[in-house]
């Protein structure tokens, strides 16, 4: 009997996938364990598997192409075997991609009812630049209306609810229409832009007609038309001018720990290629700016009014902003919380500090010995590193950390991927370069996303003990207060001494009592002896 294979989820925020190898074609043999495709995420590129024996007698989604998550995929069962019955649609394949011939002819069916794209026109909508981004706002256009568009421009520089980012056309023409003007918010798939040869009347598109095409690049003929799109994030001059840069070069980049603003680039327009950065020699690098940057708030709201006097401004809420309260609601009212505080002694963490810090080149934080700490500790307590999902609960076999930055338009949290592998050197550096360019919105979605377990840390502010929202899809989110020197009791003796709280939220369907208390237990044996983080 023929069975049915969709597009899989391979990884947790993933809603469509990219074929980007078959390593098998039609009428094939496969057996249980062989490699069918290779499959473009999210994230990475993965090998998929089969779970089934027999012939590949249908391929649904081509090499290049892409599909929603659950859209058929391909066909195996006997060779010879009809399987014409699941090609027109039964209930389990509803989403399929129809045969050429079916799909022609509902084409022709819908054209009286749609309209036609001219020849070279392209239709680019609002993409969806991260993996929450359910709208986006245009900040600047760096394209105006009858303008030359080459592939690789700039068209525009588009605010998420993560980043400001470079939005990147793959079509050359001359911009033909502009759907949604700058400072304005719309949803992901929303008519952006038009492109295609000059003078090309699009009024009946741009007037909001339903549009079809004969040969969509990406997607089958009977899906909607979706925008392909490269993206980069804005990096900035010391100055304060953009930095452009292909993908590769900044991935080569911050693999290199080079900052995209000391290149000069030998690309068109000045962009940054893969050989400046291969060639790149850098200066003496300019010492990090670790000073706590004070959030802007809008010069009206900061005017107070005569005494007496009503007065109030309403401040149009950021992407970000929105996705901040979506998310925290989502958490508070979803997860049941409950807290659990201890006070650490931190007089060994404070000597252990200082002889770090006297070899050369070397600068670590308490939050780094913290995240650290808590590395250790999740191996030990695989619980805490869970993710709940309404039928199973998840067991995160890597680590990873996040860590809350606070930035002008509130707050974000970039991840430390693998952190039980790092030293506290290692995550000293990287913590640095992630909250520097998390501040300057140059963060990426993927630096953004993949965390096991959070951290905030208040400390700096003064605060000394607080509780966090927990960040989901985590189970848990450690508050970290300020150290603050105190008297305490040793060997019965009242002596001055530097204690720090901090305060586990944990998510009860997960994470019981006893379990969140143990991980406590053991998080501060490592942060009162931090010998043994090091051992």
């Amino acid at each position: 009997m023929a069975t049915v294979i969709n597009m899989p989820r391979l990884s947790d925020t993933m809603e469509e996938g990219v074929v980007a190898k078959w390593l098998v074609k039609k009428g094939d043999k496969v057996s249980e364990g062989d490699i069918l495709a290779e499959i473009e995420t999210d994230k990475a590129t993965m090998e998929f598997e089969s779970f089934y024996e027999g012939t590949l007698l249908h391929v649904g989604i081509q090499e290049g192409e892409t599909a929603p998550v659950d859209q058929l995929l391909a066909i195996i069962g006997d060779e010879g075997e009809d399987i014409s019955g699941l090609l027109n649609g039964s209930s389990s394949t509803a989403t399929a991609e129809a045969p050429k011939e079916e799909a022609n002819a509902a084409s022709e069916e819908t054209s009286s009812e749609s309209t036609s794209v001219p020849e070279g026109v392209e239709i680019i909508t609002m993409p969806r630049l991260s993996d929450t981004m359910e709208e986006g706002t245009v900040a600047t256009w760096l394209k105006k209306v009858g303008d030359t568009v080459e592939e690789g421009d700039i068209l525009a520089e588009i605010e998420t609810d993560k980043a400001t980012m470079e939005f990147e056309s793959f079509y050359n023409g001359t911009l033909l229409h502009i759907g949604i003007e700058e400072g304005q918010t719309a949803a992901v798939d929303k008519l952006l832009a038009i492109i295609g040869p000059a003078g090309t009347d699009v009024s009946g598109i741009k007037d909001g007609g339903s549009v079809t095409t004969s040969e969509p690049k990406t997607q089958s003929s009977t899906e909607e038309v979706k925008t392909e799109t490269k993206l980069e994030v804005t990096a900035t001059t010391a100055s304060g001018g953009r930095v452009f840069a292909s993908p590769l070069a900044k991935k080569i980049a911050a693999d290199k720990g080079i900052d995209l603003s000391q290149v000069k680039g030998t690309g068109e327009n000045g962009r940054i290629v893969k050989k400046d950065i291969e060639s790149f020699t850098p200066s003496a690098a300019p010492a990090i700016d670790t000073t706590i940057k004070e959030t802007k708030v809008p010069s009206s709201v900061q005017t107070f009014t005569p005494a007496g006097e009503v007065s109030f401004e309403e401040v149009k809420n950021s992407q970000m902003r929105k996705a901040i309260a979506k998310s925290l609601s989502a958490s508070k009212f979803t997860a049941p919380h409950y807290y659990l505080t201890i006070e650490v002694n931190m007089d060994n963490a404070i000597s252990s500090r200082k002889i770090i810090n006297e070899l050369p080149d070397t600068k670590v934080s308490f939050n780094d010995m913290v995240v650290k700490a808590c590395a250790m500790a999740l191996r030990r307590h695989p619980k805490v590193n869970t993710t709940w999902k309404d039928d199973v609960t998840v067991y995160n076999k890597h680590i990873s950390i996040g860590v809350a930055v606070a930035v002008p338009d509130g707050l974000v949290v970039p991840v430390l991927p693998f952190t039980d592998h790092m030293n506290i050197m290692e995550i000293d550096v990287k913590v640095r370069d992630l909250a520097t360019r998390a501040r300057d919105k140059k963060l990426t979605p993927q630096e953004m996303s993949g965390s096991t377990f959070t951290v905030s840390n208040l400390g700096m502010f003064g605060v000394q003990e607080f509780t966090s929202i927990i960040n989901q899809p985590n189970s848990a989110i450690l508050s970290v207060g300020a150290i603050v020197e105190k008297p305490v009791v040793k060997n019965g003796a009242v002596v001055v001494g530097n204690t720090m709280k901090v305060t586990l939220a944990c998510d009860h369907r997960t994470v019981d009592g006893a379990t969140g208390a143990q991980f406590l237990q053991t998080l501060q044996k490592y942060l009162e002896n931090p010998v043994t983080m090091l051992a």
